[in-house]
This record gives structure tokens, C-alpha cells and sequence, in this order.
């Protein structure tokens, strides 16, 4: 089963043209049919299907539910590996410890 993982900043028409020359229309019965993709606005979305991997770029920043806080940015797509390929992140990475409030003496 694939999963929903994002959505990346709003493409330049050329990055959007060529991405979506690289995507192919979801077939019938596509399990997310109906499903709102954001909470805070409604967004009008062509389902595809889950395919194709792209390499994104991210802060590092993640709210309390692992979110990023930022939106992710397209680098390019990785058109030489499938989604079963991708490692899935299955824990939040440790905070640094200069990230952390501290008091040392003196």
C-alpha cells in the first residue's frame, strides 16, 4: 500500500510541465478518492499514481506531530528507483542537545 508523504512548494511552470509528463492518471479505485490533503485549505488535487520517487529538500525542523515545518522543495526526480526502494523514516531523529535548554553552573 502506498502512502501519502507531502507536497512540495508550488512548482515553475517548466519543473510542473516536466513533472507531470513523468506522472501517470490514477486508476479506478484509487484508495485516497475523496481524501482532504490539508487541513487549514481545500485543495483541488489530480490523483496519480504513487510511482514516481523525487529527491526534495527539506529543513530540519519538525513540529510535535514529525511534520516539516517548512515546505519541502523539488530537486529532481530519481526516475531510476521505485517507491519500494525509498527507506521509510519510522522515528523522529534525535534532538541535538544544543537544541535543548541547559543550565550549567557558573
Amino acid at each position: 500500500m502506498a502512502a501519502y508523504t507531502g507536497r512540495t512548494t508550488t512548482l515553475a511552470r517548466a519543473a510542473s510541465s516536466a513533472v507531470a509528463g513523468l506522472l501517470a492518471s490514477a486508476r479506478r479505485g484509487h484508495p485516497w478518492t475523496g481524501r482532504p490533503f490539508c487541513g487549514r485549505e481545500t485543495l483541488d488535487v489530480t490523483l496519480v499514481e504513487p510511482e514516481l520517487v523525487v529527491e526534495v529538500g527539506v529543513g530540519v525542523v519538525r513540529d510535535t506531530s514529525g511534520r516539516w515545518r517548512h515546505p519541502a522543495r523539488l530537486h529532481r526526480a530519481r526516475l531510476y528507483l521505485s517507491p519500494g526502494e525509498v527507506p521509510r523514516i519510522t522515528a523522529l531523529p534525535r534532538r541535538h542537545p544544543s537544541s535543548t535548554a541547559s543550565t550549567s553552573p557558573g
